[in-house]
């Protein structure tokens, strides 16, 4: 799966996170905020990169319980997971180096 530019809707249940298989990049983040905004060619030419990778876009915000799980605090986060487990994460990334970097930690 590449790079999506959707917000995911509804958005999915902790449960359906941790039960993924394979890699994931679950990005919060909101459809306004200017880091978020300004991340976005970044992960793209990233996610478009990595066909081994899915990309879930999740609008995050107070009382969205995904994102509390998750102990997101600041846009864009990036957890990066395999089989539903957090290996890293991206936190404001600003360059397509930072992201590449963090990446690199799926391999």
């Amino acid at each position: 799966m590449a790079y999506t530019g959707q917000f995911t809707s509804p958005e999915p249940a902790r449960a359906q996170i941790d039960a993924m298989p394979g890699l994931t990049a679950l990005e919060f983040g909101t459809a306004w905020c200017p880091h978020c905004i300004e991340a976005q060619a970044h992960f793209k030419r990233a996610f478009d990169a990595r066909e081994d990778i899915a990309h879930l876009k999740v609008e995050d915000g107070r009382g969205r319980p995904l994102g509390r799980s998750f102990r997101v605090k600041l846009w864009p986060t990036v957890v990066l997971l395999r089989d539903g487990e957090e290996i890293a994460r991206m936190i404001r990334p600003r360059t397509a180096e930072d992201v590449q970097r963090a990446l690199a930690l799926l391999d």
